[in-house]
């Protein structure tokens, strides 16, 4: 079944009565991926119904922290912090993959936010700003209740590497970002962990939702926010983070923001620089943003500190991919956020003997978003994103993970 761009467009519709009621590589995206999502829908939905029996314990305790199977955050003592860890898929040693959720619930009802991190192994920052919002929390003055998940991708996490590793025939590395909503029943340990999280922890504790990634290993990002600012309560949130820039695009199906915003949960993707290390001066603005979120919604109280108003933020519709066409040394011509023109040399690239073997060149105008961290590069290898307004985009669009 082919991925159409009128199929996209009858999808974003019913994201919003749900919400009202509760190059050409850049356009390249599997068929089989928007299958897979519609065919998972049943189960997932029938998982949710099971889930809403309540917080079963598995009576295990890890580390001096209980263990769930399911949670319902209803069902925790309000006004405190708790810290569990959530029952994930098996390993094949027939051990399972233990993730850790904390769970700030206020003394006082309201609305229900899930941060998110740890998808991919190799995202640090992303984890300390979840880390560091959480702690920044006091149940007692809170009205709802926050929930933070820290290492989804356990195995993944472990190795600090992008993608899972699964075992089922040899080592295939498995990107948990195209699994979800995940199926119980799947074919893979990683589809089926991406499922128990969503039906049984995830989707039933969810008001909105935020995920957060950084780049990935070799490729460095701007700060930036990732999401549909056709869903009004999209826009609303993205707007509220002192970042640069905001890729208003749906993206790709299967990823984990979008499996909320198919069963009509807000939802979006903050970047968070480059992967594997910990950009203290980046989380801290993703840190004020989250904090701005959770006011608007009124789970915390207090001033709101900067926002997109603030930093002159940049809204592009796509991302425009340069690819390497040689092997060789990268030299980037320029920086991350720098404004680029349309016929722009971003970048040159060098053989073993020094001579330029490639000269890499925009077409489109706009801001960089991402850049190749490693210094060298084959065929292929992503050097350049180009964050632009294109004037009418549509499909499946790559963007600078």
């Amino acid at each position: 079944m082919s991925h159409k761009p009128k199929e996209g467009l009858d999808r974003r519709k019913f994201m919003l009565a749900s919400l009202a009621s509760a190059g050409a590589s850049a356009v390249i995206a599997g068929s089989a991926g928007a299958t897979y999502a519609k065919e998972t829908a049943t189960s997932s939905g029938d998982a949710v119904s099971e889930s809403s029996r309540g917080t079963i314990y598995t009576g295990d305790v890890v580390d001096g922290k209980k263990v769930v199977s399911t949670l319902d955050v209803n069902d925790l003592e309000p006004g405190q912090r708790h810290y569990l860890y959530f029952q994930g898929v098996a390993m094949p040693s027939g051990q399972h993959w233990h993730v850790s959720v904390t769970v700030a619930r206020g003394a006082r009802p309201g609305r229900r936010a899930v941060l998110v991190s740890g998808v991919h192994g190799d995202e640090m920052s992303s984890i300390h700003t979840v880390q560091t919002v959480m702690n920044q929390l006091d149940p007692a003055q809170m009205s709802g209740t926050v929930m933070a998940v820290t290492d989804v991708s356990r195995p993944a996490v472990e190795g600090m590497q992008r993608r899972w590793p699964n075992q089922g025939r040899g080592i295939d590395l498995i990107d948990m970002n195209r699994e979800w909503p995940g199926n119980e029943n799947g074919a893979t340990a990683p589809s089926r962990h991406a499922g128990l999280l969503f039906n049984r922890l995830l989707r039933p504790n969810a008001d909105f939702a935020i995920d957060f990634h950084t780049g990935t290993t070799g490729f460095d990002v701007t700060a930036f926010n990732i999401g549909g600012m056709d869903v009004p309560e999209v826009k609303a949130m993205v707007e509220l983070y002192p970042v640069g820039q905001i890729f208003d695009n749906h993206v790709y199906p299967g990823v984990l923001h979008n499996a909320f915003m198919d069963v009509g949960i807000p939802a979006f993707t903050p970047e968070i620089g480059a992967a594997r290390v910990l950009d203290l001066e980046m989380v801290s603005l993703f840190v004020e943003g989250t904090m701005n979120v959770l006011k608007h919604h009124g789970i915390v109280s207090g001033p709101m500190g900067r926002t997109g108003k603030d930093v002159n933020v940049f809204v592009g519709n796509s991302a425009f991919p340069i690819l390497a066409t040689a092997g060789g040394l990268v030299e980037h011509l320029v920086k991350l956020n720098d404004k680029i023109e349309a016929g722009q040399t971003v970048a040159v690239q060098r053989n073993g003997f020094g001579e330029v073997v490639a000269e890499y060149v925009s077409d489109v105008a706009g801001e960089v978003t991402g850049q190749r961290s490693d210094a060298m590069a084959e065929p292929g290898n992503p050097l350049v994103f180009i964050l632009f307004k294109r004037p009418a985009p549509d499909g499946v669009e790559a963007y600078p993970e």
